[in-house]
C-alpha cells in the first residue's frame, strides 16, 4: 500500500518555488574554495561547497568579488561525522551506511559513506543547509542523490525495507523481483530525503520572505543506470520545492564505452549528446530549469591535456546541440583546473599546468557561453522528430541475478543508429508522457520493455493518445527480460499480463502479439519487432536493419541522413562531424571564426570531417561588435570614432580580443597604456588584442 501511494505521488506535479526577478545566471560553476584571482571565472554565479564551519567566510569572499552565490552540499555523502556517529540527535547511525553484501561499507574517503537515508537524514541536511541561507545564498543545489545497486544490505535499509512494504527484507540478489522492489526502495528514500531539504527551505522562505530556490546537480538517467546507480532522477520535478537540476554530464561520464554495430568503444560526443537530451526531456513541459555542466578536464587524473581538451570540446558541443538550453555550469573545481598538474601531451611522464593555448580556448568558450540565448535557431542535419524512450526503471534492472545488459544495449542499439545518422535523437522520459505537449513534435519513438519497465499504466494512456494522432510506435522487443516477472502493476491486482507491452498493446487495440510488423492506429501506425535490442547493438548489421526498418516502414517521414550534427543559434554555429558513418562528408560554406581555435583566425568553407568539433562565429551573421574574448567583457561605448569596455578575466592567463574594426586604429590603449600586440585586418574589417588578463576589469579603448 506504501509503495502504491508512492508511486501516485509522482503522478502530482506542484508548482515550483517563487521566483522573483533576479540577475541574469546564465554561467555558473562550482567551488570548495575560497575566492583567488586565479579562479576568477567571470561567470554569473560561484556555487560554494559544503556548508562547514569555512562556509560563511567563502560566501563573503565569492560575493565580495562581484558573484552571486550559491550553495551546494552533497547528499549521498558528505563530511556528516556528527549525523553519522550521533553527535547531532544523540543517535547513532552507522547503519545507515550503503553495505555492500559482504558486509564492507561502502565509502568516499575516510569516515565518509554512501548513506542509506534514514527517516532523520534529510532533516540533518535541512539544518545545516539553513546555515547557509542565514548567509544570504540565493539558491540550494542538493548534489547527487545515489544509490549503488551492489549496496542495500545495511541494517538501516532492512529496517526500511519492512517500513515500506510491509514484508520482511529479502537479499536483493535472490532475485529479480527483490532487485526491483530494492531499487524502488532506494529511489523513494532519497527522493524522501530530497523533500525533508526543500520543505525546510520553503518554511524559511515564508518565515524570512525571501526566494531561495532548490536545485539538484545529477548525472543523467542513462549514465546512472549504466554506472549501476539509483537515483530520483525524473520524480524529483514533482516533488514541491524543487526548480530544476544541473546536468552533471562531462568527459568522465560520456567516456564511457558502448556498443555500436557490434563494436565497443568510447563514443564520447555521442553518448554525451544523449546524455544532455535525456537530462532536458527531465525538464521540458515541466516549468522547470537546467543547467549543462561541461568539464574542461575530468575526475581521473592521469590523461593527457590534449585528451582533456578533444573530449571536453566534444561535451560542450554535444551540449550546445540542445537549443532549449541556454544555462551553463562552465566548470566544476576551476581550482584543479586552473592550478593543477596534469600528464603533457607530448610525454606523459611529465606534469605539467594548463597549457596558454587550453587557458585562452576555455575563457573565450565560457564568454561565448553567456550569449546562447538566441531567438533564431536551425538545423543542418538528419532527419528531425525521433524519440527514444526512457524510464527511471532502466535503474532498477542493473544488479544481479539476471541484470540488463551491462553495455546498455538496450538503450544504445535504439539510439545510437540515428545519432550516427545525423538525427539529433530525443530520449523521452516515459514518465513526463502524460505532462500536456510534452510529446508534441516527435514523429517517431522507438521503445522497448527490455531494460526497462513502466512505473504506472496511466503513460499508455498517452502513448495510445500520441500514436492515434498520427505518431509512429516503433515496439522493438522479444519478451524475454527475466524482469518481467517482477511483482508490479501489470501482474498484480487481479491483471495477468505476462509483459506490459501488452497492456500497451491492447490499449492500442491490437493483437498483443501481432501476426504482422505494421499496423494502422488511427492516424498513426504500431511496427512491432520482436528482437533483443541489445542483440542488435551487437550485430555488424544490426543498426543498418533497425535504421531500414523505420524508414521503410514509417509513411509520410521525410528520412534524411547526414554525416554532420549541425545547428545555427543566431550568430554561432555548432557542429560536429560523425566518425562510422556512411554520408557525404558536409562543408560549412562562409567565412567564420572558430572559437576552439585560440588565435581566432578566419577560416572559410569548414570541412566537417570525422569526430571534427568546431564552436562558430559567422561573420556574415554576426552583427556584434565584440565577436569574440578570452574573458568576461562590458561594452561601454561603440561609435564611429572609438570602441571603449573593460575586459575581465583569470590573473596570468593571455587574453585575446576580437573587434569588428570602424577601420585602421590609430590608438590602442589598456587602462590608459599603449599596446602594439594587435592585428588589423581591412580585408574582413576585424581588430584582435592581445594583452595579459587581469583578475580586475581593464578598461580598452580603441580610437579609429
Amino acid at each position: 500500500m506504501i509503495a502504491t501511494l508512492a508511486l501516485l505521488a509522482l503522478t502530482m506535479l506542484p508548482q515550483s518555488s517563487q521566483t522573483q526577478k533576479r540577475s541574469p545566471e546564465r554561467t555558473v560553476f562550482q567551488t570548495s574554495s575560497t575566492y583567488t584571482d586565479r579562479i576568477n571565472i567571470r561567470a554569473d554565479v560561484a556555487i560554494v561547497y559544503g556548508f562547514d564551519k569555512g562556509m560563511p567566510d567563502r560566501v563573503k569572499a565569492w560575493r565580495d568579488r562581484g558573484y552571486t552565490v550559491h550553495l551546494m552540499t552533497g547528499v549521498a555523502w558528505g563530511e556528516y561525522q556528527d549525523y553519522y556517529f550521533g553527535r547531532w540527535d544523540g543517535v547513532n547511525h552507522e547503519d545507515e551506511a550503503q553495505t555492500r553484501r559482504n558486509g564492507e561499507k561502502v565509502g568516499h574517503g575516510k569516515d565518509v559513506y554512501y548513506m542509506s537515508p534514514g527517516k532523520n537524514y534529510g532533516k540533518y541536511l535541512a539544518e545545516g543547509v539553513r546555515r547557509a541561507l542565514d548567509v544570504g545564498v540565493e539558491a540550494v543545489h542538493l548534489e547527487e542523490p545515489e544509490f549503488w545497486t551492489f549496496s542495500g544490505y545495511s541494517e538501516g535499509f532492512k529496517r526500511e525495507w519492512k517500513d515500506y512494504y510491509g514484508e520482511e527484507w529479502q537479499d536483493p540478489q535472490s532475485s529479480p523481483d527483490a532487485r526491483w522492489r530494492a531499487a524502488k526502495l532506494m529511489y523513494y528514500l532519497y527522493r524522501r530525503a530530497l523533500q525533508q531539504v526543500f520543505d525546510s527551505i520553503q518554511e524559511y522562505n515564508k518565515e524570512k520572505g525571501t526566494h531561495v530556490r532548490c536545485y539538484v546537480p545529477t548525472h543523467s538517467l542513462i549514465n546512472y543506470a549504466h554506472w549501476g546507480l539509483v537515483s530520483p532522477e525524473s520524480s524529483l520535478a514533482r516533488l514541491n520545492g524543487c526548480d530544476g537540476y544541473i546536468a552533471q554530464v562531462w568527459t568522465g561520464t560520456a567516456r564511457t564505452p558502448n556498443i555500436y554495430q557490434g563494436v565497443k568503444k568510447e563514443r564520447t560526443f555521442e553518448t554525451a549528446f544523449l546524455e544532455y537530451g535525456s537530462m532536458q526531456n527531465l525538464v521540458r513541459s515541466t516549468g522547470r530549469e537546467v543547467w549543462y555542466l561541461a568539464d574542461p578536464i575530468e575526475d581521473d587524473a592521469n590523461h593527457d591535456w590534449g585528451d582533456y581538451r578533444r573530449n571536453w570540446e566534444s561535451t560542450l558541443i554535444a551540449s550546445l546541440l540542445q537549443p532549449e538550453v541556454s544555462q551553463y555550469e562552465v566548470m566544476p573545481w576551476p581550482e584543479r583546473i586552473f592550478n593543477g598538474n596534469y600528464p603533457s601531451e607530448t610525454n606523459k611522464n611529465q606534469r605539467v599546468p594548463i597549457p596558454d593555448a587550453y587557458e585562452l580556448e576555455v575563457q573565450t568558450a565560457i564568454n561565448a557561453l553567456k550569449d546562447m540565448s538566441q531567438k533564431s535557431n536551425s538545423w543542418d542535419s538528419g532527419s528531425h522528430g525521433i524519440g527514444v524512450m526512457v524510464s527511471d526503471s532502466l535503474m532498477f534492472q542493473r544488479g544481479g541475478p539476471s541484470a540488463s545488459d551491462g553495455d546498455f544495449g538496450h538503450f544504445y542499439g535504439l539510439a545510437m543508429p540515428f545519432v550516427k545518422r545525423g538525427m539529433p535523437v530525443q530520449p523521452v522520459q516515459l514518465e513526463n508522457v502524460t505532462l500536456d505537449g510534452y510529446l508534441k513534435g516527435l514523429q517517431v519513438i522507438l521503445m522497448t520493455y527490455e531494460g526497462m519497465k513502466p512505473l504506472t499504466p496511466d503513460v499508455h494512456d498517452a502513448i495510445v493518445k500520441w500514436v492515434k494522432d498520427g505518431g509512429s510506435l516503433i515496439f522493438v522487443d522479444n519478451d524475454k527480460d527475466p524482469f518481467l516477472k517482477a511483482r508490479e502493476w501489470w501482474n498484480t491486482d487481479g491483471k495477468a499480463y505476462a509483459t506490459p507491452r501488452q497492456h500497451l498493446f491492447e490499449k492500442l487495440g491490437i493483437p498483443q502479439t501481432p501476426t504482422q510488423e505494421s499496423t494502422a492506429v488511427g492516424r498513426g501506425r504500431v511496427v512491432y519487432l520482436a528482437k533483443s535490442p541489445s542483440e542488435l547493438s551487437r550485430q555488424a548489421e544490426g543498426a543498418k536493419w533497425l535504421a531500414d526498418k523505420v524508414k521503410t516502414t514509417v509513411p509520410n517521414f521525410q528520412w534524411k541522413e547526414s554525416a554532420a550534427l549541425v545547428l545555427r543559434r543566431g550568430p554561432y554555429v555548432v557542429a560536429a562531424g560523425l566518425d562510422e558513418s556512411s554520408s557525404p562528408v558536409k562543408t560549412l560554406k562562409g567565412k567564420f571564426v572558430d572559437l576552439f581555435d585560440p588565435s581566432l583566425t578566419v577560416q572559410k568553407d569548414i570541412t566537417l570531417s570525422p569526430s571534427s568539433r568546431h564552436f562558430l562565429v559567422d561573420l556574415g551573421k554576426a552583427k556584434m561588435t565584440v565577436l569574440a574574448a578570452a574573458g568576461s567583457v562590458h561594452q561601454a561605448s561603440d561609435t564611429a570614432k572609438t570602441w571603449a569596455g573593460t575586459v575581465e578575466g583569470i590573473a596570468d592567463t593571455p587574453c585575446i580580443l576580437l573587434l569588428r574594426a570602424k577601420g585602421q586604429p590609430k590608438k590602442i590603449t589598456v587602462d590608459g597604456q599603449s599596446i602594439s600586440d594587435y592585428t588589423y585586418r581591412k580585408e574582413d574589417g576585424l581588430l584582435w588584442l592581445r594583452f595579459p588578463n587581469q583578475a580586475r576589469p581593464q578598461k580598452i579603448q580603441v580610437e579609429y
